[in-house]
């Protein structure tokens, strides 16, 4: 008997695909497709999305990107993740032209909203590889819940409810929103 090896995707790949209509990220050169987003994981996202956004703006801290955004965060094989929102400091901005293709590296904040499909194990996959890619802190918002959990390590986890204020702490420095807000 033999096995059939195939040769992990690269993100050049995965970059140059043409446009199916889904969404896909890639898990050590392994391509997986992401369902749309239903109304709930969207309104949520977005709840939190257009008052980060603005401060993040006002405060010229650096710049927010969409769900579709893919971050380059390992190579060889290669790992290109796509929070449902991410931010990055101003001073890892390129100056001038945009990047082309992925950023190469995690947001400083990365944002999950747990979709009702997502198991837990995929969603603490998802932290773990933003936090060794390079993020600074994460956020899991929970719409089920109505919780945000926010990782500054694997080991650095504080769960807020709505009764909490989500702050940027030092990554959004000045951001601070009532965890019921994100859910009203």
């Amino acid at each position: 008997m033999s096995a059939t090896l195939t040769k992990p995707m690269t993100a050049d790949e995965l970059l140059a695909m043409p446009d199916d209509g889904y969404r896909y990220e890639l898990i050590e050169g392994e391509l997986r497709r992401m369902s749309p987003a239903g109304d709930e994981h969207g309104r949520v996202g977005m709840e939190l999305a257009i008052p980060l956004g603005s401060h993040v703006k006002q405060n010229k801290l650096g710049k927010l990107y969409l769900a579709e955004t893919g971050f380059l965060i390992k190579t060889n094989p290669d790992t290109v993740r796509a929070p449902d929102i991410a931010f990055v400091r101003i001073e890892r901005i390129a100056q001038g032209p945009g990047v082309k293709g992925y950023r190469v590296g995690a947001p400083d904040l990365a944002v999950e909203v747990v979709s009702p499909g997502d198991t837990v194990s995929e969603v603490e996959e998802k932290v773990a590889e933003w936090l060794e890619g390079g993020a600074r802190m994460a956020w899991v918002v929970s719409p089920k819940l109505h919780t945000v959990t926010v990782y500054r390590s694997l080991t650095d986890i504080v769960t807020l409810t709505e009764k909490d204020k989500l702050d940027g702490a030092d990554v959004v420095p000045g951001f601070q929103m009532n965890v019921a807000e994100i859910f009203g």
